[in-house]
């Protein structure tokens, strides 16, 4: 009986343990992208936490979404997944039912309890700077920063329709929040010369007082709070002002400036019971103020970066703090000792290497640490720190015993913090073992040789390094480069490396310290360069839209790879050769996969937006991306080539996108056997194009603003064709709804806002560049091209186009830099003036030959 009842508590415990295993690291599966297996980190955390009105919930606004804690325990409950932009601001409804968040210009409203999302709002033309509910819960406000749009939006929270407009500020405005009593409205924003301050009468509009904040438009106030009885407002300003000042509504002036931060301070909250203020600062300190004295009571120190977000919950309890360094900690108020944790909001952007053995990823972050990963758990097993600033590069040595960092600056309070030794770390025991010397300028990258001879560095100084990892000595700084080093990489052996610039791309002997060849052709400068792994073949990618592959012996170009939209592009091997990999740049979230003999596509697997860095466990199963948003994903290689294909899928590549939608069209009135023809009757027309904008529907990938990052090549006329066309049908079905639905949301998605002339690419450029714009509506373009005193160089007449955006290679302007007279024109700054219809506007360009 004794034994029976040992062994049902040790079930007991043991079944405990593991469920609470496996929930800990259930958060790493939510809401993946197709063909992930795990995520590690949560996502900076941007601009703010929030409890909600019960205190029962906290949320964090992070780069992939609102993540949703218990309030008390810190325990993962939900993640309302959406990929948001910096400065996303966030609230809770009052019935503590709603949150709602900013994503660029739209508003996004979430029902918590099922985790949907019930409205987006096109809400402002540019981005929403903030977002306040008002206290009676029917309304919420919104504002944005945008120099060109002085207005506050209220709207219906169940209908989403605008009930109201306030014009506040003529320039912008910064942020926003309603009084207790939900009668004044407060904005913060810009007025002529002025940071200013104004209270509005929610019900009338009316402007019920304004403040000068300061006499300086460079100054901006980056957070208000009103106390709780609703007679005070505190401000604070962000990274430049270490102050908070507290106003008096009630003689409309500033009551008392509280002084104690040595930096900028980013974060304020009031205790519910108005008798304390807290704030967080880039000094990395939580200080608590005295209200009615205005006195400084104490300090905390808990975070290692800077403190970004602050908050009370309603019912005085507990106290949150958020900090660069990737945690949330929740607080007793009573005492202010640390209740719980919450880990794993990594900020910035992750340099990512596996260690030899593939069971161990480390990562470099922005906060100046180090951490390492279990590639099977997701797990932190340590974390490494001493780098005073960012570190922007990592590498494992091939014995897997040492990893080598580099950090970069950080742009402190008023101080740069110079972090340019090379730093060597024992992986076992997390200590710093050497500190290298003798570089003068930012890092960019350090990576040791495959037979751990060498440890390569190079950087801003452009004078790459080959250290003697034995002596720790320098063996060999390369000075033999006609033009700015792009990328550096090492031959499988070790004995040689290759390097690409603007001319091309040269394979140097490492021994010998010879050139031993060069490889060259239409060769952009380059971000990435590799070899295969037998070492016969480079591959490089760069400032172009290909990538060229070469036989290393022969010099010999063997392919040429195209299919991004954006310019810049990662290129990796797979570890077997058999696959060549590429990645867009900052808003291409495409990884395209190619065979690197023929240059024929494979797949493609979509990601999420932002530039990333990709590297393969040394067995080949797993692929890790590191992105801008703070988090790596981890995805299931040996799965990617055994995708079912979807009728829809007409290119074949693995997914039903938009590219599925141009190849039905560019394919229109052929017969026959045909892929594009999806619905089989041996012609393609618009049933089958509708076919697959209904499949694109169904799939959720319904466009919003993020579809104008993408640049297709697909105009306004092209889908307002399409609809018509469609409507036309004799048989409307439900499939043809659902594809006309698609249609009319990419419509609206691809339609600008607004006419602007965007900045040349590239600039500087010599001989030729392009020069990008959109039309808002359907006009007569010009451009005009002037040499810096004013004397036209070249004048371009573009006819009429449609309103739409004219932002690629294909579509932009392009100017070959001869004048009218087709004579190459000088050295020196030119200004372009864009023309359409009553818009016109002009930018400047560099010609530097």
């Amino acid at each position: 009986m004794k034994t029976t009842r040992y062994v049902i508590i040790l079930i007991i415990l043991f079944s405990t343990y593991f469920l609470q295993s496996s929930f800990s690291e259930n958060y790493m599966q939510w809401s993946l992208p197709h063909g992930a297996k795990m995520r590690i980190g949560k996502g900076e955390i941007y601009n703010k936490i929030a409890f909600s009105p019960d205190s029962s919930l906290l949320a964090a606004a992070s780069s992939i979404g609102i993540w949703i804690y218990d309030g008390q325990t810190g325990k993962e409950l939900k993640l309302l997944t959406a990929n948001l932009d910096y400065d996303s601001d966030m609230a809770f409804s009052p019935d503590g039912k709603t949150i709602a968040c900013s994503n660029s210009n739209e508003l996004l409203l979430w029902d918590i309890g099922t985790g949907t999302l019930k409205l987006t709002i096109s809400a402002h033309n540019r981005f929403i700077s903030g977002i306040a509910f008002n206290p009676n819960g029917g309304t919420v406000a919104t504002c944005s920063d945008y120099s060109k749009d002085d207005s506050i939006n209220i709207w219906d929270v169940s209908t989403g329709t605008l009930i109201n407009t306030i014009i506040a500020h003529d320039r912008g405005i910064k942020t926003i929040t309603f009084s207790p009593d939900g009668k004044t409205l407060v904005s913060s924003g810009y007025e002529d010369e002025n940071t200013t301050m104004k209270l509005w009468d929610v019900v009338t509009n009316e402007l019920k007082t304004s403040f000068i904040i300061v006499e300086d438009r460079s100054f901006y106030v980056t957070k208000m709070a009103f106390s709780p009885d609703g007679n005070t407002i505190a401000t604070c300003g962000g990274r430049w002002t270490a102050h908070i000042d507290i106003w008096d509504i009630a003689s409309s002036s500033l009551k008392n400036t509280l002084i104690g931060h040595t930096g900028g301070v980013y974060a304020i909250a009031f205790s519910p019971d108005g008798k304390t203020l807290a704030s967080g600062s880039f000094d990395n300190t939580i200080c608590l103020w005295d209200v009615s004295a205005g006195e400084h009571k104490s300090s905390i120190i808990a975070h290692t970066d800077y403190i970004t977000s602050v908050a009370y919950s309603p019912d005085g309890n507990t106290f949150a703090s958020y900090g660069q360094d990737g945690t949330i900690i929740l607080w007793d108020t009573e005492d202010f000792e640390q209740r719980t944790t919450i880990t794993g909001h990594i900020s910035g952007f992750p340099k990512i290497a596996f260690s030899p053995d593939g069971n161990t990823l480390v990562s470099g972050n922005r906060d100046k640490t180090l951490r390492l990963w279990d590639t099977t758990t997701g797990s932190n097993i340590g974390t490494f720190v001493g780098h005073i600033g960012p570190v922007i590069s990592v590498d494992f040595s091939p014995d897997g015993q040492t990893i080598a960092s580099s950090g970069g600056v950080v742009f402190g309070d008023r101080w740069f913090a110079d972090d340019y030794p090379i730093r060597l770390w024992d992986v076992s025991s997390g200590l710093q073992t050497a500190t290298i010397f003798g570089h003068e300028h930012g890092i960019y990258r350090v990576v040791y040789s495959p037979d751990g001879k060498y440890l390569l560095v190079y950087g801003s100084d452009k004078r790459p390094t080959f250290w003697d990892t034995t002596s720790g000595t320098i063996f060999w700084t390369f000075n033999e480069y006609t033009d700015k080093i792009g990328y550096i990489s090492f031959s499988p052996d070790g004995k040689k490396f290759v390097y690409g610039d603007s001319n091309g791309v040269y394979l140097w002997d490492i021994a010998s310290r010879k050139l031993i060849n060069t490889y060259t052709g239409s060769v952009p400068y380059t971000s990435n360069i590799v070899f295969s792994p037998d070492g016969n073949t480079i591959a490089a990618g760069g400032v172009g839209q290909e990538v060229h592959l070469w036989n290393v012996y022969t010099g010999e170009r063997k392919t040429i790879i195209t299919g991004h939209d954006e310019l810049f592009k990662t290129v990796l091997f797979s570890p077997d050769g058999q696959t060549i990999l590429t990645a867009g740049g900052w808003e291409d979230g495409r990884l395209q996969f190619w065979d690197p003999e023929t240059g024929a596509f494979k797949i493609v697997l979509h990601m999420p937006l932002g530039a990333y860095i990709l590297a393969f466990s040394p067995d080949g199963k797993t692929l890790a991306s590191s992105h801008e948003h703070g988090t790596i994903l981890l995805w299931d290689y040996g799965s990617f080539f055994n995708t079912s294909k979807h009728v829809a899928d007409v290119n074949n590549d693995g997914v039903v996108d938009i590219h599925d939608l141009v190849v039905v069209a560019a394919n229109f009135g052929k017969t026959g056997e045909n892929a594009a023809d999806v619905n089989g009757d041996r012609v393609v027309n618009i049933a089958d194009l509708i076919k697959v904008a209904a499949a694109l529907e169904q799939d959720a990938a319904a466009p919003t603003v993020s579809l104008l990052k993408r640049r297709y090549n697909i105009t306004r006329s092209d889908i307002q064709q399409w609809i018509t066309q469609t409507q036309q049908l004799k048989h409307i079905n439900i499939t043809s709804q659902k594809g006309i639905r698609f249609l009319e949301q990419l419509l609206h998605a691809i339609t600008p806002k607004e006419t602007a002339l965007l900045p040349n690419y590239p600039n500087p450029f010599n001989p030729e560049t392009w020069i990008p714009y959109q039309l808002a509506q359907p006009s007569d373009v010009t451009i005009h091209i002037y040499s810096a005193d004013g004397k036209l160089i070249r004048f371009f007449n573009l006819g009429f186009k449609p309103a739409g955006i004219y932002h690629n290679q294909q579509n932009a302007l392009n100017w070959d830099g001869n004048n009218q007279l087709n004579e190459p024109v000088a050295t020196g700054i030119y200004f372009y003036t864009l023309t359409a219809g009553k818009h016109t506007s002009t930018r400047k360009m560099l010609i530097k030959k």
